[in-house]
């Protein structure tokens, strides 16, 4: 699809403008009509500036269509009326013509996950799960505001994350252009004074002056290393299981913050389960459901695990206390739910549980990690003091003495 950049106006005669992508010239003016516009001219975009714009939706955005299509919806509107709705209400043109995307492909049969799953770059794997969840347990207007209050939280802990940082990544970014300067120009002229006094360099002063020594020589190599290491994060997960498998089981044992993604993401389980086991959907069907939802290759393997134990005729809460992977709180709870035949109810209690320990562990870590990193600063440039000044002193005392 070309991607073209249109102005139009509407049937009470008010210009828009916006960006559009459609097979041909005939299609965009068929997709602006059913937008309620009037194609007036356009110009097709040069693929280098489509290649480098900027995400065309936020955050904001997606907390906003989310929020008023669950409210239509439990109102009693239709989808696809809802969607409508949405359609002629938004200004943001890029959304505008998702929303008629989603509107057109909803007509032709199918699902709304499946509407949604060809804008990736808006709808991530985990918003398309969810809706699917929604769908097939007849409650998408509780999933949506879900996925409003799930998307809200994620851009406050993003500004949080953002407002705890700024100071520290500042500081750290002075210090990283000052250590830059000390390592591959003041050092090594420390080093030529010392030799030509011929004075016995301390330890730490000797592990700077080979510390200067890899940044001297290899600060290229410093420098791709970090980049290569996140372009393979980001990458090689998509065309390796294993590799995916590794990368998520390190993310889960990694010192703070696994333990939090642990909690968000058995909390996120344990909620659309109760949900999908209280609709009258079957226990392993809502596992198979609820995998999709974890983004994790162990915890998926773990669930597939499961599943296998439950049709294999053992218990709900034996299949997960076998797999070895899951707290006992989650085993326990489970436990309960069979024993009372309330299993709905202690799936909530547990995402209730994991809900509020994650909440109090983010808490935590933005209280703990400024004041962290600002010692380690602290440290590295006391060393760095203490290993130029101090040994220069000493040789300068030692050549006025003599």
């Amino acid at each position: 699809m070309a991607t073209y950049h249109y102005k139009a106006i509407t049937k009470a005669g008010a210009p828009r403008s916006g960006r559009m992508e459609a097979t041909n010239e005939t299609d965009l003016e068929l997709r602006l009509s059913r937008m309620g516009l009037d194609l007036i001219n356009f110009k097709t975009r040069s693929n280098s500036t489509v290649l480098f714009r900027r995400k065309q939706t936020s955050r904001v955005d997606l907390i906003t269509f989310s929020f008023h299509l669950e409210q239509l919806i439990r109102s009693g509107v239709p989808l696809t009326e809802a969607l409508k709705d949405l359609r002629d209400s938004n200004t943001h043109p890029s959304l505008q013509a998702i929303v008629s995307q989603l509107i057109e492909d909803i007509e032709s049969g199918k699902t709304f996950s499946q509407a949604l799953e060809k804008f990736p770059s808006v709808f991530d794997s985990i918003y398309c799960s969810m809706v699917k969840v929604g769908e097939h347990s007849g409650k998408l207007e509780d999933v949506l505001q879900d996925l409003a209050e799930m998307t809200r939280w994620q851009d406050e802990l993003a500004a949080r994350l953002k407002r705890v940082l700024i100071y520290p990544l500042f500081v750290f970014g002075v210090l990283s252009i000052v250590l830059l300067f000390v390592m591959t120009y003041l050092v090594p002229q420390l080093l030529s004074f010392l030799e030509a006094t011929q004075y016995e360099l301390p330890w730490h002063t000797a592990a700077l002056l080979f510390v200067s020594s890899l940044f001297s020589e290899f600060w290229l190599l410093l420098i791709l290393i970090p980049v290569a290491l996140l372009l393979t994060a980001k990458f090689l997960p998509q065309h390796s299981t294993r590799f995916r498998y590794w990368l998520d089981k390190q993310m889960l044992n990694a010192w703070l913050i696994g333990p939090i993604l642990l909690r968000i993401k058995l909390a996120r389980f344990a909620n659309y389960m109760a949900m999908l086991f209280s609709s009258g959907i079957s226990v392993l069907e809502s596992i198979d459901l609820g995998r999709e939802l974890v983004d994790n290759a162990v915890l998926e393997a773990s669930l597939k695990t499961v599943r296998q134990q439950i049709s294999d005729g053992e218990t709900i809460s034996n299949s997960f206390s076998n797999v070895g992977f899951f707290p006992n709180l989650v085993v326990r709870m489970l436990r309960v739910g069979e024993v009372s035949g309330a299993l709905d109810k202690a799936l909530l209690q547990i995402s209730y549980f994991y809900n509020r320990e994650s909440n109090e562990s983010i808490a935590r870590l933005e209280q703990f990690l400024a004041p962290t990193l600002i010692i380690l600063i602290a440290a590295v440039m006391s060393w760095v003091i203490l290993s130029v000044i101090g040994p220069m002193y000493d040789a300068l005392i030692g050549v006025v003495g003599s």
